[in-house]
């Protein structure tokens, strides 16, 4: 008996459907996410070409026009729509307008924790043509001035409560004629200013276009700090277009107008700040807007406002998965994280705790030209190639000495490509399409970045400074950092800067400074090996005020090694491979090791006993 064709059909197209989702079982994925990408791909041309110019800055007055009454941003109980922070950015340009008598292109540095002046006062910038540079809040002193010098700004706007680091600097800032304001009703420390009641007493009506009629793609938009091989961070200079392009990640991962976004990393971060509240700018969305990340509240935030995407990096998984169980664990309305830095194991556990909320790892940073995204949720990769990307944003592995800290050279001085599977340096080619502008200030450390003759003469490449891994599955695998930076807490932590302070402190001559992997932890820890001065001991308490009063908590070696001699190489480096393979276990090492004890606030000899108690998480690190 002959069967019908459309059953013959039928047959055939199921056959085909399962052969194709075994042969290519992401494909449906890969289809969805080419399409979006090619889409985002197509406006973020249009803007390129399109006269005047429209910035992000034009999409929120846009959203804001179209939905005045639309919650824009949730903070600490209090409610702001879209119209409302329209205004108030209003109110912020015209004081700055008439106060600090500010022009377009004028820097104005912004030294804000997170809170919702800090989204207004931004847009307040921008409606006056003026980029902003967006200081951490943890940093101080030195590291302070010098973020603020390298990129130029005339202004500093600070938050009530980093009075005390504003003061510390205030007499060079004076000296150098900058205008300083606080974001404060009152203030009695001369040449610092009040912001907040010219800001009440202002104008909330629009401003004219005219004041940002030279903003351009190519214009600066922001700086973004990133810890760098000088010691001191160095500023990421982020133009319109790079600011639409990450805005866009929230698009690419499937996010729409309808979501409400859970912003709980520093907006002083391209994270926060770029994808997380760009981002929802971009969408259109809602933000909740967090002071800072909370374990305990986190849960309790997503029910109360709604929560649909969470953004994370990997200490924020580890601190939920830590936190104790509760029943109504699943009971949310989370469906997308967003985030980078998640170990595989916590990556399991917070599904299995948490339900199934699909995970977009990223790589990215702030000053590259090439990232991934993983948008199939494969636990433990940080993203997947696919040949849309490839053309548009040509990158390549290539083979590094770890030992020399250089990429392999055949030769014709041309750089090896890495095999499939094998670990290698993550380079993508500077082209129009995907420049790479460099740090505003610091044409050296620009410099260092750019790697020449990578697969032919002549040709230019970014050095992410990553290592990297491609699986035969086109999955993208982060092995490790290189050069002289590790990342702990979520933040860059810049070996040289840290190096820098210890010397400082009376009884060490010399430090060198690493990251070392703690069981349990993301990301690695800071440890120093030292060179005491001669007929010094070292001095526990006062190393411990050294590294407090000069770095922030996550940059503060928690170890010191004390050894007679520092290894170099052949070309003067301090060798570290070998120490952070040794680690900090006093049974495997006869040199006296430290422990920085927050609760003694000195430096203790590091014991058995003290080790077995890190590594059982019983003492917090």
């Amino acid at each position: 008996m002959q069967l019908p064709a459309v059953t013959w059909r039928s047959g055939l197209a199921i056959l085909s459907f399962f052969f194709l989702r075994t042969r290519f079982p992401y494909l449906g994925e890969d289809c969805a996410y080419i399409l979006r990408s090619i889409k985002l791909g197509f406006r973020l041309i249009k803007y390129k070409k399109v006269k005047p110019f429209y910035s992000v800055l034009d999409c929120f007055l846009d959203a804001a026009k179209r939905h005045p009454s639309k919650i824009f941003l949730h903070f600490e109980g209090r409610e702001y729509t879209y119209g409302e922070v329209d205004k108030l950015s209003n109110k912020v340009a015209r004081a700055l307008q008439a106060e600090a008598r500010l022009k377009k292109g004028d820097v104005v540095a912004l030294f804000l924790a997170n809170e919702p002046s800090f989204v207004w006062t931004w847009l307040g910038l921008a409606k006056l043509g003026c980029p902003a540079a967006l200081l951490n809040f943890n940093i101080r002193s030195k590291s302070l001035l010098h973020c603020f010098s390298c990129c130029s700004a005339k202004v500093i706007i600070a938050s009530s409560e980093l009075q005390d680091a504003v003061e510390e600097v205030l007499p060079t800032l004076r000296e150098q004629g900058i205008s300083v304001y606080l974001l404060s009703e009152a203030c009695s420390i001369q040449g610092i200013n009040t912001l907040s009641d010219k800001i009440s007493q202002a104008s909330d009506q629009p401003l004219s276009w005219d004041l940002r009629a030279n903003v351009n793609i190519r214009s600066t938009a922001l700086y973004i700090y990133t810890s760098g091989t000088t010691g001191l961070p160095k500023a990421a200079v982020v133009t319109q277009e790079r600011v639409w392009a990450a805005s866009f990640i929230q698009a690419a991962c499937g996010i729409t107008s309808e979501d409400i976004f859970y912003v709980n990393l520093p907006l002083y971060h391209s994270a926060g700040f770029l994808i997380g509240m760009v981002g929802s700018i971009e969408r259109g969305n809602t933000i909740v807007l967090k002071r800072k990340f909370s374990a305990s509240q986190f849960w309790s935030d997503c029910r109360k406002y709604n929560v649909t995407v969470m953004q994370y990096i990997g200490e924020t998984m580890r601190y939920l998965c830590n936190a104790p169980k509760k029943d109504n664990e699943k009971n949310h309305g989370v469906k997308f994280a967003i985030g980078n830095g998640v170990r595989t194991d916590i990556w399991s556990e917070f599904l299995n705790r948490f339900g199934d909320i699909k995970v977009r790892e990223l790589y990215a940073a702030t000053e590259g030209n090439i990232g991934f995204i993983n948008y199939t949720s494969k636990i433990g990769a940080v993203g997947r190639v696919n040949f849309v990307h490839r053309f548009f944003f040509p990158f390549t592995l290539i083979k590094f000495d770890i030992e020399k800290e250089e990429p392999v050279r055949n030769s014709e001085g041309l750089c090896i490509e890495a095999a499939r599977g094998e670990t290698g340096l993550l380079v993508g080619k500077v082209t129009q399409r995907s420049p790479f502008v460099g740090y505003a200030g610091n044409q050296q450390q620009t410099e260092k970045k750019r790697l020449r003759d990578v697969l032919k003469k002549g040709d230019l490449y970014f050095n992410t400074g990553d290592l990297l891994r491609f699986d035969h599955m086109n999955f993208v695998y982060f092995q490790d950092r290189v050069g002289d930076t590790f990342r702990w807490k979520g933040e860059n932590v810049a070996t040289s800067e840290v190096a820098d302070i210890l010397t400082m402190a009376p009884c060490i001559l010399e430090a060198n400074v690493y990251g070392v992997k703690v069981e349990g932890h993301e990301g690695r820890i800071g440890m120093a090996a030292v060179l005491l001065k001669e007929g010094e001991d070292f001095d526990c308490l006062q190393t411990y005020k050294q590294v407090v009063n000069y770095l922030p908590a996550y940059a503060r070696p928690r170890f010191i090694r004390i050894q007679p001699c520092l290894e170099m190489t052949g070309t003067f480096k301090m060798k570290k491979v070998k120490l952070v393979e040794e680690g900090f276990n006093p049974a495997h090492m006869e040199d006296p090791l430290y422990f920085l004890d927050t609760e003694k606030k000195m430096y203790v000899p590091l014991t058995e006993d003290i080790y077995r108690a890190i590594a059982c998480r019983e003492i917090k690190l």
